[in-house]
């Protein structure tokens, strides 16, 4: 399903548009101003990294005191990850999925609980 994006030629308010069937035309309108004249733009293209090119960029805890390395999702269970390999010990398959999933941006219960104000969306 690919995502249009457009710019309202009265407002020049950017939209994003989720296409959902290719066979049905298209008909947007702008959402802040309601306008049809619209004027399809060139998006972005994603590019996605190698779990080892993020790791490598990411760098190691240690080279950045505080908590805000942690703050990004991908690096959580790093740390994790490396003990269970010095120690020769297979990560637990709940383990596995917590961390896999906090590096697609979901973070696990237990540190949802630690965020206050954090808005589920």
């Amino acid at each position: 399903m690919p995502i249009y994006e457009f710019c309202c030629n009265s407002c020049h308010q950017k939209l994003s548009l989720l296409v959902k069937s290719i066979v049905e035309p298209l008909s947007p309108s702008c959402p802040a101003c309601g306008g049809k004249d619209l004027t399809r733009l060139i998006s972005g293209f994603a590019f996605h990294k190698s779990l080892k090119t993020t790791h490598e960029e990411a760098g190691e805890p240690t080279m950045f005191p505080g908590p805000d390395y942690y703050k990004d999702p991908r690096n959580i269970g790093r740390w994790t990850e490396k003990r269970f390999k010095e120690m020769g010990v297979e990560i637990p398959e709940k383990a596995q999925q917590m961390i896999q999933a906090a590096r697609q941006g979901e973070l696990p219960e237990p540190v949802k609980d630690l965020q206050p104000g954090l808005k589920e969306i």
